[in-house]
């Protein structure tokens, strides 16, 4: 059964219930790579692409034994860069990015992080969500929200977008979230992703938004009635999957 249309007003007390809630069940929320400074979450977030926040925390404690600056890991070999990274999806391209960003930072900003995001923009292995997660933890800038898996799918189960692009994501959502809740937003949401909603089974019953959750509805909706039976297998039983 499809849900009523909400009022313009309807909608928007609910996604102010929905942040409300956010913020009161993570109320500790906060970045899952570790770092000491600026520098440290520049790396952390750039190895971080298609990895665990758990394999870069591993590989990050060794590699700024021997890397705690920009100066150190512009001076450190390439091979040696390599050989602390090779447990990392695609070490040999972020070794590269590894190397390319540390010569730049001292190059043009003697060393130092900068707190900019057209300038991080322009380090090597750096996006947009690299530079929001950078500004936003190491510097306490709200220069938008970091989109990652799980802030975009839940966004969508949560019926604050519909598009699977992470830009749009990120647009969708900065119309409407209050500025001081940009940067928390994010750790919330990717707490509440790996906890509760998760990608193939979401724990719905457990969830504290299921009430106001269009995402919830539609999974606990009855499957439509095809009128076909159930597949069989040539012998006639059904194979599990």
């Amino acid at each position: 059964m499809a849900q009523a249309k909400r009022s313009k007003a309807e909608e928007t007390a609910r996604r102010t219930e929905v942040l409300r809630r956010l913020s009161a069940t993570y109320p500790n929320a906060h970045c899952a790579l570790e770092h000491k400074n600026p520098f440290e979450l520049l790396v952390a977030t750039v190895l971080s692409a298609q990895c665990t926040d758990a394999r870069v925390n591993i590989v990050t404690r060794e590699l700024f034994k021997e890397a705690p600056t920009a100066a150190a890991l512009n001076a450190l070999p390439e091979d040696r860069v390599r050989t602390l990274i090779r447990s990392i999806n695609f070490f040999n391209n972020k070794t590269k990015s590894l190397k390319g960003l540390a010569r730049i930072l001292m190059e043009r900003w003697g060393g130092e992080v900068p707190k900019d995001m057209d300038a991080l923009l322009a380090l090597p292995g750096v996006a947009r969500k690299t530079a929001n997660v950078v500004l936003g933890n190491a510097f306490n800038i709200a220069s938008g929200i970091v989109v990652d898996t799980h802030v975009g799918r839940l966004s969508r189960r949560l019926g604050f977008t519909k598009s699977e692009d992470p830009a749009k994501v990120e647009a969708d959502l900065v119309a409407w979230v209050p500025k001081d809740r940009w940067v928390s937003l994010s750790h919330e949401l990717i707490d509440h992703g790996r906890a509760v909603c998760s990608a193939l089974r979401p724990k719905c019953a457990e969830c504290t938004f299921a009430d106001i959750c269009p995402g919830a509805a539609a999974a606990s909706a009855p499957l439509k009635k095809t009128g076909k039976s159930p597949s069989k297998s040539r012998s006639g039983l059904g194979k599990k999957r």
